[in-house]
C-alpha cells in the first residue's frame, strides 16, 4: 500500500463511503456531485489518507499524495480528457437539433433498417463507432439522434439512447485498437488482429442481450420523450408511429450529406489517428492527420462544420444563442464526471485497487477465473474499464502465461470483467444517464449499471465457454 497505509482499513472506508453515496443521493436533497466530493472526502479520511498534501517518492519520482489533491488531480484528469469534448459534443448537439439534422439523421436510419428496427440501428451505429473512439465522445456525438428518433416515432428516447449506450461500451470494452484492450494485447503478447476477429464475435451477443433488455424492459418501464424545448420527460405511452415518421415533411431540412458529415468527418479522423499509430507510421502528413484526429482536435472540426454548413441559415445571434443553450446543459455532466473521477482517484491512490487484486491472485481459485475476478473487482472498485483490465493482465499474464492457459482468452477474461455493473465512479454512467435526462439514482442504476451487467454476465459465460476449447 501507498505511504503505508493499511489496505483493510481502505476497504473499510470504501465500503462506508459508497453507503453514504447511496443514501445520500437517494434520501436526501444533496445533489449528486456534492455527494460524491463528500464520498470521496470519507473515503480518504476513514482510509487513513494524510489530511494535507504531502510529498512521497514512487519509483524515484515524486508525487503529491492527500485526500484534497486526490480530488483535484482526479477532477481535473477526468475533465481533461473528456471534458473539452463534451462541450463540443453539446454544442453540435444542438446545431443538429435546430437545423434539422438529427431528424434528416434518424429519417435515414429509417429508411435503412425499417420500422421498428430503431434500436438495433443505434446499438449497431455504436457497434461499430466505438472501435476507434472512446464510447464517452461517441455517445456525445451520436446521442441527438435517439433523440431525433424518439420524437419522430414516439418511441421512449430512455430504451433507445441506451440501446445506443450498449453497443458503443462493449467494443469500446472488448476491440482494439481502443486503449484498454490494445495495451492488454500487448501485456500478454498476443497477435492484435486475431483478437479483434474473437471478441467482435463475442461482442455480438453480448448486444443482442443488452437489446433485449432496453427494448423489453427499458422502453416501457421508463417511456419518456423529448419535448419541444430539447428536455426529456415522463409521458402517456403511445405506440410507434412510423406512418407518421415515414411521411415526415422534410421541407427546409438539411440533405443527407450535409447533416452526416459533422458527424462523420471526427470519426473518421480519430480512426486514421488510432490505425496509424497502432501501424507506426506517424512520419510526414501522417503526423498532421494523427494531430487532427486527436478526440478534440476532431470534435472541434466537426464543431466547426456544423457551424459554417448547417448553421448557415440562422443570425448569428440565433446560432449563438442555441450553442450556449447546448453549453449550460454540459455544465452539470461535466461536474457529475468530473466528481466520479475524483472518487476513482482516490482509490487509486491509496493503492487499494492493487491490494484487492493481489489478495485474489493468492486465492486458490480456477486460473482462468483470476482475471475475469480482478478485473471485475477493480472495475466496482475504482470505475475505469481500462485501469480495470490493465491492471487485471499486468497481474495475472505471468501466471496465465506459465500455467499453459490460453493467454488470449486470459485477455479476453480481462476485458470482459471491465464491463461489470458501471455505477457513481464510472464516468460513462453520468454521461449516459445526464445526456438522457435520468436523474434519480435509483433510475440511473436501472439504466445503466443493469444494462452494462448484462453485458458482463454473458461474456462471463462466453469466456466460461470458451476455456473448454482453448
Amino acid at each position: 500500500m501507498v505511504y503505508g497505509l493499511d489496505g483493510q482499513r481502505m476497504m473499510i472506508g470504501l465500503l462506508i463511503g459508497i453507503a453514504v453515496l447511496i443514501f445520500l443521493v437517494l434520501k436526501t436533497k444533496v445533489q449528486a456531485f456534492l455527494a460524491l466530493i463528500v464520498t470521496t472526502v470519507i473515503v480518504g479520511l476513514i482510509g487513513g489518507m494524510p489530511l494535507s498534501t504531502v510529498t512521497i517518492t514512487d519509483g524515484g519520482v515524486e508525487k503529491s499524495f492527500g485526500i484534497v489533491n486526490s480530488i483535484t488531480s482526479g477532477f481535473g484528469g477526468t475533465l481533461g480528457s473528456i471534458g473539452i469534448i463534451i462541450g463540443f459534443g453539446v454544442m453540435m448537439g444542438q446545431i443538429f437539433e435546430v437545423s434539422g439534422a438529427a431528424k434528416r439523421m434518424a429519417y435515414t436510419f429509417l429508411r435503412i433498417f425499417g420500422k421498428g428496427r430503431e434500436e438495433e440501428a443505434l446499438a449497431l451505429t455504436g457497434f461499430f463507432v466505438s472501435i476507434p473512439i472512446f464510447c464517452d465522445s461517441g455517445f456525445i456525438v451520436l446521442a441527438p439522434i435517439a433523440k431525433a428518433l424518439s420524437e419522430t416515432t414516439k418511441k421512449s428516447v430512455i430504451g433507445l439512447g441506451a440501446s445506443l449506450a450498449a453497443g458503443l461500451v462493449i467494443t469500446h470494452s472488448l476491440v482494439p485498437p481502443t486503449p484498454g484492450p490494445l495495451g492488454v494485447c500487448g501485456i500478454f503478447g498476443i497477435d492484435v488482429g486475431t483478437f479483434i476477429l474473437i471478441t467482435l464475435i463475442l461482442a455480438i451477443p453480448m448486444t443482442i442481450a443488452c437489446l433485449f433488455y432496453t427494448r423489453r424492459v427499458l422502453s416501457k418501464k421508463f417511456y419518456r420523450l423529448v419535448k419541444e424545448d430539447g428536455t426529456i420527460a415522463d409521458a402517456p405511452y403511445q405506440e410507434p408511429d412510423y406512418e407518421a415518421a415515414f411521411n415526415m415533411d422534410m421541407s427546409g431540412i438539411p440533405g443527407t450529406f450535409a447533416s452526416f458529415a459533422p458527424l462523420l468527418l471526427p470519426i473518421v479522423l480519430i480512426l486514421i489517428n488510432t490505425v496509424s499509430t497502432a501501424l507506426g507510421k506517424t512520419d510526414g502528413f501522417m503526423s498532421v492527420l494523427i494531430f487532427l484526429g486527436q478526440p478534440i482536435i476532431a470534435v472541434g472540426l466537426g464543431l466547426l462544420l456544423a457551424i459554417f454548413t448547417l448553421g448557415r441559415p440562422f443570425a448569428r445571434d440565433v446560432l449563438l444563442q442555441e450553442m450556449e443553450k447546448g453549453m449550460a446543459s454540459a455544465g452539470i455532466i461535466m461536474l457529475v464526471t468530473g466528481g466520479g473521477g475524483a472518487l476513482g482517484q482516490i482509490i487509486k491512490d491509496s493503492g487499494l485497487g492493487n491490494f484487492m487484486a493481489d489478495g485474489m491472485a493468492q486465492t486458490a481459485v480456477p486460473i482462468i477465473v483470476l482475471p475475469l475476478l480482478i478485473s471485475t473487482a477493480m472495475r466496482f472498485i475504482q470505475g475505469s474499464g481500462t485501469v480495470a483490465m490493465t491492471t487485471a493482465a499486468s497481474i495475472t499474464a505471468p501466471i496465465i502465461i506459465a500455467s499453459g492457459v490460453s493467454p488470449t482468452l486470459g485477455a479476453i477474461a480481462c476485458c470482459v470483467g471491465s464491463l461489470f455493473f458501471g455505477y457513481f465512479n464510472d464516468s460513462y454512467f453520468w454521461v449516459v444517464n445526464r445526456t438522457l435526462g435520468v436523474s434519480e439514482a435509483k433510475e440511473q442504476l436501472q439504466v445503466w449499471s443493469v444494462t452494462s451487467t448484462i453485458a458482463w454476465a454473458v461474456g462471463v459465460v462466453e469466456v466460461i465457454i470458451l476455456s473448454f476449447f482453448m
